[in-house]
């Protein structure tokens, strides 16, 4: 063969290569998606843990917290706050998103458990249930304000019942949210605080000296949701989906809460 016709097939090949080339589809990387999570304070620990989880299984999905107390959330989805999904500490808050047409339809259910409990700073010595709070040497009491910290309406619940929130009020001190009061009560800014046992539990400078009883307080439930105005419906139902999978109840059981 000749110089002249080798060439030819050369360059005839290198061209039925590039048209195979080019032909090819490009396999380009699935577009991520990002899910805003308001949550209640109280399970800012649990959820951290579940999130790593999750992008194991979705790792085109990222997952950005926004915790704060119930209360405070609510507010903000009212107020527009781009949110995709909403997990209260209490049923209260979330009735009234859903009073306002502000949950996506048929998305709303129950998670979890909690307990009220009574702490104090580790070691410290003279207050063994509550109502030893009305002595004189206890001087301040944590507590997260009722009207928009769920743990605050239950720590006013428990005390109510025990004819002791009128006894207490001057040495109440109240918190934005439960982290704040565990907190106080971590530092010994007070003598004692009101939490959930899950706060308590993730602490190693307080001790709980009491358990209030499940009649003196409305029945701790998380709700969760997904949001009307959320940009990612269908991955934010996944999402929740995912929150009630043996994997995701693992964690939760581990940082003390327990399935509904």
């Amino acid at each position: 063969m000749s110089r002249g016709k080798r060439e030819f097939l050369g360059l005839l090949l290198s061209l039925l290569l590039l048209g195979c080339r080019t032909s090819t589809p490009n396999h380009q990387t699935p577009p991520s998606i990002n899910l805003t999570v308001s949550v209640a304070a109280s399970l800012q620990d649990a959820m951290k843990g579940i999130e790593p989880i999750y992008r194991e299984q979705k790792p085109t999905v990222k997952i950005t917290y926004n915790f704060g107390s119930s209360g405070s959330l609510q507010q903000q989805i009212e107020q527009g706050a781009p949110v995709d999904i909403f997990i209260s500490a209490a049923p209260k808050q979330m009735n009234a998103l859903q009073a306002k047409n502000l949950l996506l339809e048929g998305t709303r259910r129950d998670l979890w458990h909690n307990q009220v409990v009574l702490v104090v700073p580790q070691g410290a010595k003279g207050i063994a249930d509550f109502q030893e709070l009305t002595d004189d040497q206890v001087k301040k009491i944590a507590i997260g304000a009722p009207d928009s910290v769920p743990a605050g309406q239950y720590g006013k619940e428990v005390l109510t019942a025990l004819n002791l929130y009128g006894f207490l009020s001057s040495k109440l001190v109240f918190a934005k949210d439960v982290r704040q009061v565990l907190t106080y009560v971590e530092t010994g800014n007070v003598d004692a605080g009101i939490v959930y046992s899950t706060d308590a539990k993730i602490s190693d400078k307080v001790q709980v000296v009491a358990t209030a009883a499940a009649e003196t307080h409305s029945p701790i439930i998380y709700p969760v949701a997904v949001l009307q105005e959320s940009k990612n419906p269908d991955a934010a139902q996944d999402f929740i989906q995912f929150l009630s999978s043996d994997a995701a109840t693992t964690v939760l059981q581990n940082y003390g809460f327990s399935g509904y």
